[in-house]
């Protein structure tokens, strides 16, 4: 039995979910009515109160990195692509085209797009930062709004190392 609680944000209400001191979830406003009811107690607990009050400073532009013990349920496969997408800089975009390339599996973008919808922990590891090769924004659980709006929100806020290409580097038109 995992611990649900629920929470208004910037983006909108979310849920976050754990399985004792491990994030397990983080579920968007338009997958809340699925959640099966059986699986969570809903109880406010230190743990889910850190995650959400690092999210909220993520969402004002001052948290960069997460500092979260997450468990990821998934195949082997889902798993390899959250752990590259975990690696992804704040500030920072990967096509799924590469992100295959760098699990090896160079013919694998489809199903990198694919673990990325299945994403259970989004912010946290952040499938917003994975764009196509053109620098279109495609495909996003919470919505394309929503992904411009994070992405967005790390142009604002990005120091990037050297070397490291900025959000947009690829095709302005989505910037603001």
């Amino acid at each position: 039995m995992q611990n649900i609680y629920f929470y208004e944000t910037e983006v909108g209400r979310i849920a976050i979910a754990m399985e004792e001191k491990f994030l397990t979830n983080i579920f968007y406003e338009d997958r809340l009515n699925s959640l099966e009811s059986d699986q969570f107690v809903e109880c406010e607990t230190k743990e889910i109160k850190n995650v959400f009050h690092q999210i909220q400073e993520y969402l004002r532009g001052e948290r960069k990195v997460f500092n979260i013990q997450i468990l990821l349920k998934g195949t082997n496969f889902q798993k390899s692509v959250w752990e590259r997408l975990i690696k992804i800089p704040y500030g920072v975009t990967c096509s799924y085209k590469e992100i295959a390339k760098q699990i090896g599996i160079p013919k694998g973008a489809r199903a990198v797009g694919m673990a990325n919808h299945n994403n259970p922990i989004p912010i946290i590891v952040p499938c917003h930062r994975v764009i196509g090769t053109s620098g279109n924004l495609v495909g996003y659980g919470g919505g394309l709004d929503l992904k411009q709006k994070l992405l967005t929100l790390e142009v604002k806020h990005k120091i990037l190392p050297r070397g490291l290409r900025p959000l947009g580097s690829i095709k302005e038109s989505w910037t603001p």
